[in-house]
């Protein structure tokens, strides 16, 4: 026997059948009334979801305004987008970066708000963890129990029937007696639960980088990364004009009733307590979210560890195997390529540059057999691999773009790193910035680590050219690291060293890199 089908029967034997029909008559017809018990497993996931879909959405527009415009293909250039939420234009004669086009939300509508999108994406990802296990058992048991029947149509004549109520609710008019939902918002819980939820997961998956790389073809079925953005957006302002149909519904179709059954499975209560209940359901929400929002913003380390804690060993273990097997066309090389963070603005780096990188050298450390010195010229007599790839910022944008150099893998074969050496620091000679928001601190030398499996993985280059062409000083001349299955941050520009460690924990705060240690970013950069 299937697990599925012992898995459906047990559950069968220890959760009763929640649906009972009858017939009767209602203006001379003859309806089915369906009888539906609501269990305490049920109202509970239905608080479960009512706080973790709130903190998705708000958390979720928290993210979008790191790059508030979305695009139908993942050239993303600027002017382009199909619709925008800032009024910022981008100016034409002088040097931009990604971090300009950011805007910033209220704290009343985004989690946490006020620009934070490294919180905000912990939120985000913190309750998609438990909103997904929340639904997965939801599944289990509304057709374990039954309950299945109050939301899927079961005959083509639901949709006539539904387009009728919905012209009834229109001009005014409840529908009659008959299924615990009626018609239409059988036909919306339908549609979210087994359409708008499903589709939710699948573009935010088609997001990940480590998931694009590894296969290439899925984020094509929504026309490319930019393309699933688009429609996780869209299904956004599904779920929030769902929510507010569905408590409209709820105050107005048989409140006292609706509110019996959330709290206590069935029966009727009286206005007055419907009232209270109705106020101490929603108390329990505002007071999770006010708690979250304070927290982040007055103690946002401490909300960054403690979230890390649920969250990277499920990236980890969804994500940490990912290998790049990207391979785009020529023809697919994006004309436009954004900047993000600006180039160095110190004497030592203006030197460099003067002299077109000609006395640079590439410091190779640490826990390692055999130090180096590595030169340009040096690194371009080593063996070259070339790749056309997607960079996936962490904001939200995406470019093409065809990188040369030097795999890393090529260089710890050189180097050859002591058994004990777990990880690649990776120095520049850039030092972080400060936005328009107060996010970043100057006087900190930006770095990011990554651990030597990822290290080793085939598309895992030291670039010197993009796009046939030495490497633009704005795109980190004269080195930079590329790592196909993760985001932008992680790829240092203006490359500076290579240090080998066994732990990360004395550099910078000791959370894995500059963007973690001053603007909360993930531990994991692979979503």
């Amino acid at each position: 026997m299937p697990t599925c089908v012992k898995l459906y029967e047990f559950v069968s034997s220890i959760f009763p059948r929640c649906v009972q029909h009858f017939s009767m008559l209602y203006n001379n017809e003859r309806v089915i009334i369906v009888m539906i018990d609501f269990p305490l497993w049920l109202r509970i996931s239905h608080l479960i979801n009512v706080i973790f879909i709130t903190l998705l959405i708000r958390s979720g527009i928290e993210i979008l305004s790191a790059h508030p415009k979305l695009y139908t293909n993942d050239k993303a250039i600027d002017g382009k987008e199909w619709i925008k939420f800032s009024r910022k234009k981008m100016p034409k004669d002088k040097l931009w970066t990604s971090t300009d086009e950011e805007t910033k939300f209220s704290s009343w509508i985004a989690l946490p708000g006020r620009s934070n999108l490294g919180l905000g994406r912990h939120w985000h990802f913190f309750s998609i963890i438990f909103w997904i296990g929340n639904g997965v058992a939801y599944y289990i048991l509304i057709f374990a129990t039954g309950l299945w029947r109050t939301l899927i149509p079961t005959s083509f004549s639901f949709f006539p029937e539904a387009f009728k109520t919905m012209l009834a609710m229109a001009s005014g008019h409840l529908p009659p007696p008959g299924n615990p939902f009626d018609p239409a918002q059988q036909l919306a819980y339908a549609g979210v639960i087994f359409i708008l939820g499903p589709l939710m997961l699948l573009t935010g998956a088609a997001m990940s980088p480590a998931m694009d790389a590894r296969f290439p073809w899925y984020p094509k079925i929504f026309r490319g990364r930019q393309g699933a953005r688009s429609i996780h957006f869209l299904c956004l302002i599904g779920f929030i004009l769902f929510i507010i149909m569905h408590i409209s519904l709820v105050l107005l179709d048989n409140f006292q009733v609706n509110m019996a059954n959330i709290i206590f499975g069935g029966g009727v209560v009286s206005l007055l307590v419907a009232t209270i209940l109705f106020l101490l359901y929603f108390i329990v929400v505002i007071v999770i979210h006010v708690w979250a929002t304070e927290h982040s913003l007055r103690r946002p380390r401490q909300i960054q560890v403690g979230l890390d804690k649920v969250i990277a060993p499920v990236k980890h273990a969804l994500f940490g195997g990912a290998i790049s097997r990207q391979n785009f066309k020529e023809s697919e090389i994006s004309p436009y390529f954004r900047v993000n963070g600006r180039p160095p603005e110190t004497n030592e780096y203006k030197e460099l540059a003067k002299n077109n990188f000609s006395s640079w050298k590439l410091r190779v450390y640490g826990l390692v057999d055999k130090e180096l010195a590595l030169s340009l010229d040096d690194l371009h007599e080593m063996k070259k691999e070339t790749q056309i790839t997607e960079h996936s910022c962490i904001q939200g944008w995406t470019a093409i773009g065809k990188w040369g150099g030097v795999p890393v893998s090529f260089i710890l074969s050189l180097c050859h790193p002591k058994s004990n050496a777990k990880y690649a620091v990776f120095h520049s000679l850039a030092n972080g910035e400060r936005d328009e928001y107060g996010h970043g601190d100057p006087s900190r030398e930006f770095y990011e680590v990554i651990d030597l499996e990822l290290a080793k993985h085939h598309q895992t280059i030291l670039a010197y050219e993009m796009n046939g062409k030495p490497l633009p000083i704005e795109h980190g001349a004269p080195l930079r690291l590329r790592v196909e299955t993760q985001l932008g941050f992680k790829m240092v520009k203006w490359l500076r060293s290579i240090e080998f460690v066994e732990q990360y924990k004395t550099i910078g705060e000791g959370l894995g890199g500059y963007r973690e240690d001053v603007q909360h970013f993930g531990i994991g950069a692979s979503i």
